[in-house]
């Protein structure tokens, strides 16, 4: 993966690494001196707090190169030296690291629930790259900090696996996130109830490397909001927007408007993204809705698998809050959370713009769900008729059962013509199961008519199909990260097995390309029986 010229650039040790001396979070109030109850810490935006190492029998269980070589300019060798495994689990931080816990609060299902905080998460310092892209190195599962909660401080090998092949799975499907850099595990034991069924057990802790350019939330400016901690509100929002959004001018009275405006229209852009690869968060709340409009916070997620708009990542969402249908809705009443947020920085008058922004996110959202969806059967342009034309797709797909990810890369590898050919569609597991609705052969009809309508505007029928096709093969993966597939390499992985998740990495690196190896071990195949079975918890 190494790029001609880039020997001379990366580094191979951390000697030769180090962290940027004065990380622009100083500016932000910080708490020193940790004798705060965590409850009455008030005024500040951090918490200065020392990572507590794991010590026993650390090992290395698998890294993105990608990561080290684009965002932190380490030549990936240095992944081999026993330091670079000592770093990830807190024994060796590199010069110049200022090690912080950021404070936030948050709504969960819907209810406010106070201070929050990173409870296992450390921020170590910021790297400003070759590029000059500033990005802040965050240890996850790193012990406890002054927002630790219960059971808090430290994660598993399960969660944190998922994690680091979710982060990077996500950026190379083109789904804005954060990255994962490295994992590590250790033999030390920590105590956990998958299900929360009152039947704990004992689990190997984990320690994960994450990247990004910030960690703040909706939560960051509600707690503030919340407590009338007004000049410190200002000063965040102000940071905020003079580090993260530059085309907002500081001078700016109307600043906080455009701040929430971009922060709102990122935001449903990704919720779109999710809606068009089938991936559910599972935990959508305020606290975990990034301020730049990125994935966060990976816990119980999943990329559906047979199709139900009623799917739930998260078993101990028992009312659905935050099924994949619901997922839309729930992100724009997250976004009025941080519109609230904002509301005591505003005038009256602005708050009547805020008001009229809010009105146009709904109608915003569906629109981007739908060009998402028209760009994955292949078509460029909306015209009438087309909202009804997905909607009768996903209703078939759900009453037959058919595979998301699958149905759509399948409708890509077939002509038009091809699909009504029985020999060609028992070659495609999934769409032969679609086309058992009695209604397949109508929608077929209606496809193949919306295509033609569009293919007039084209040069010609022929070069509109292979436009087609290259579209949808680009928009449409091969693979995901698929639960099933996540649990095998998690089950080896506590076996000191890192193998399974190594592969999954590298397969993800390429999700829209064939792969043989990936073919012959079954990652675009149905899934096995068992995998339907599967369930993920918050614990997860």
């Amino acid at each position: 993966m190494k790029m001609e010229g880039e020997l001379t650039v990366l580094k191979k040790n951390l000697t030769e690494w180090r962290f940027n001396q004065y990380p622009k979070y100083i500016l932000l109030p910080i708490d020193e001196n940790n004798d705060q109850i965590c409850s009455n810490i008030k005024n500040v935006v951090f918490s200065e707090v020392t990572p507590c190492p794991l010590e026993r029998n650390i090992q290395l269980v698998c890294v993105s190169e990608d990561a080290l070589i684009s965002i932190l300019d380490m030549d990936p060798d240095i992944a081999n030296r026993e330091e670079f495994a000592e770093f990830i689990a807190g024994r060796k931080l590199p010069y110049g690291a200022l090690p912080v816990a950021h404070r936030y609060g948050g709504h969960q299902y819907g209810m406010w629930v106070g201070q929050l905080g990173d409870g296992r998460a450390h921020i170590l310092g910021e790297y400003i790259n070759r590029l000059g892209e500033r990005w802040q190195l965050q240890l996850k599962g790193s012990g406890l900090t002054p927002y630790s909660r219960m059971h808090d401080g430290r994660a598993v090998l399960r969660s944190a696996l998922r994690e680091m092949i979710a982060c990077e799975a996500c950026h190379f499907l083109g789904i804005p996130t954060v990255r994962a850099a490295g994992l590590v595990v250790s033999d030390e034991a920590v105590v956990r109830d998958v299900y929360f069924t009152g039947n704990p057990g004992r689990e190997r802790a984990a320690i994960l490397l994450r990247l990004a350019e910030c960690w703040f939330r909706f939560g960051s400016l509600e707690i503030l909001a919340r407590t009338g901690e007004l000049a410190v509100l200002r000063q965040l929002a102000d940071f905020i927007i003079k580090e993260h959004f530059p085309d907002i001018q500081l001078s700016d009275e109307n600043r906080f408007i455009r701040l929430f405006s971009e922060v709102a229209h990122r935001t449903l852009d990704l919720v779109a993204k999710w809606q068009g690869f089938g991936f559910t968060h599972g935990l959508l709340n305020t606290d975990n809705m990034s301020i730049l409009g990125i994935t966060l916070d990976y816990g119980p997620f999943g990329f559906v698998d047979s199709y139900d708009g009623g799917f739930v990542a998260n078993c101990s969402d028992g009312e659905g809050r935050y099924s994949l249908a619901k997922q839309p809705d729930v992100v724009v009443w997250n976004v009025g959370q941080l519109a609230n947020a904002l509301k005591p920085l505003l005038t009256s008058s602005q708050q009547v713009h805020m008001a009229h922004i809010l009105k146009t996110l709904d109608t915003y959202c569906k629109n981007k769900i739908l060009e998402t969806f028209l760009l994955k059967i292949g078509l460029k342009e909306e015209k009438w008729g087309d909202e009804q034309l997905i909607e009768k797709l996903l209703d078939m797909m759900q009453k037959t059962g058919a595979d998301f990810t699958a149905t759509f890369r399948q409708l890509a590898e077939l002509e038009p013509n091809e699909m009504v050919n029985e020999t060609k569609l028992n070659e495609k597991w999934s769409l032969k199961r679609l086309s058992s609705h009695a209604s397949w052969g109508c929608w077929l009809d209606q496809y193949r008519e919306r295509l033609d309508k569009e293919a007039v505007d084209a040069s010609t029928v022929g070069v509109f199909e292979d436009e087609r096709r290259r579209r949808m093969l680009n928009v449409n993966p091969a693979y995901v990260p698929r639960n099933w597939l996540l649990q095998e390499a998690v089950n080896d992985a506590e076996k000191n097995d890192f193998r399974k998740a190594r592969f999954l990495l590298d397969v993800m690196r390429l999700p829209y390309d064939v792969q043989p190896e990936a073919e012959a071990r079954g990652f675009a195949s149905q899934p096995p029986q068992w995998a339907y079975a599967l369930k993920i918890s918050c614990s997860t």
